[in-house]
């Protein structure tokens, strides 16, 4: 009964503060001046994957790397599946040249390098130290890059400086606590079911540690706040891969199941492959080449949650088998 009421609260909980969270993401961005893509990658990305962060270190730390491991790919999975398909089922996004051109590829290079890694079936403490030199890496270039995105971002009158960062604040807090309640109650009644921590970790705890990316996602698509939107799936599907399987790499040597390499894996790196054709294509179609941005529509949409719903119904009715 506890677990239920846990759910319940972290739902509601999450439907409330994304708004705030949203609200002030945006505002900090136009009273800083920089480009609200910048904010989605950094802020709001590290922002919402603190749950999947937390739950990696909680879940390492009482040896349940598996769940730790699952909850990266399958987050990475449901950020793009679950919550750009279901946003852009509610509304098209803009996707910019840049972003086509340098976050997307980054986004795919570190996919790879955590293939790379976990290849031998094992994570280890090198694999954690080489996961934190991409993260050093990543964020130098999105520093250098910051240089050159500031201005053209009008300052939102509604909240000063100070009650940006409340507000940003206490919606991040509210959107970590809620999605920390669901997470619990739902790994518990699924731990109560006799389920494997690699399957909790990709579904129950991924699309848990997902919902605020999903809320968050779909709150600034509906504002306008296209660039958040998908800055911040792509910030926190890198902090997914560098930040989140560090955690299982520190504290192992982690032997990994079979089914990571040859299901989990593929799977994720056949997602992020598909965001970055689909956005390649809709700005070749738009742009020409040229700069400008192209736009991920309802058809996009239908095709990555399409695709999410299949690898559910594959690890729910086929469990154990590896493609």
């Amino acid at each position: 009964m506890l677990d239920v009421l846990f759910i319940s609260v972290g739902l509601t909980g999450l439907v409330w503060s994304s708004d705030k969270f949203v609200e002030g993401a945006a505002a900090v961005a136009n009273h800083a001046g920089m480009s609200p893509l910048l904010i989605g990658m950094t802020i709001v990305s590290l922002g919402t994957s603190a749950p999947e962060i937390v739950v990696s270190i909680m879940a390492s730390l009482s040896g349940s790397g598996e769940l730790a491991v699952g909850n990266a790919l399958g987050s990475n999975i449901a950020n793009i599946g679950l919550v750009l398909g279901v946003t852009l089922l509610i509304r098209s996004i803009e996707i910019d040249a840049s972003t086509t051109r340098r976050e997307l590829p980054q986004m795919v290079i570190v996919t790879l390098l955590a293939g790379a890694l976990m290849a031998d079936g094992i994570l280890s403490i090198g694999d954690g130290a080489l996961f934190l030199l991409g993260l050093v890496i990543f964020l130098t270039l999105l520093a250098r890059r910051g240089a050159t995105l500031n201005g053209g971002v009008v300052s939102d009158p509604k909240l000063t400086p100070l009650k940006a960062w409340g507000v940003f604040s206490i919606g991040l807090a509210l959107l970590v606590i809620s999605s920390r309640l669901l997470v619990v109650g739902a790994v518990n009644i699924a731990t109560a079911l006799g389920v494997s921590e690699l399957i909790i970790g990709l579904t129950i705890v991924a699309i848990g540690t997902s919902l605020p990316e999903l809320a968050a996602s779909i709150m600034s698509a509906l504002k306008g706040h296209s660039d958040i939107a998908i800055g911040a799936i792509v910030g926190s599907n890198v902090f997914n891969v560098l930040v989140v399987l560090a955690g299982p790499s520190f504290f192992g040597p982690l032997t990994l199941n079979a089914n990571v390499m040859s299901r989990d894996w593929p799977v994720t790196m056949v997602t992020t492959a598909t965001l970055m054709l689909l956005a390649w294509a809709a700005y070749r179609t738009v742009g020409q080449g040229k700069a400008g941005s192209g736009e991920l529509g309802r058809v996009s949409g239908v095709l990555l949650v399409s695709m999410y719903i299949a690898y559910m119904a594959l690890l729910i009715l086929h469990p154990d088998l590896a493609l």
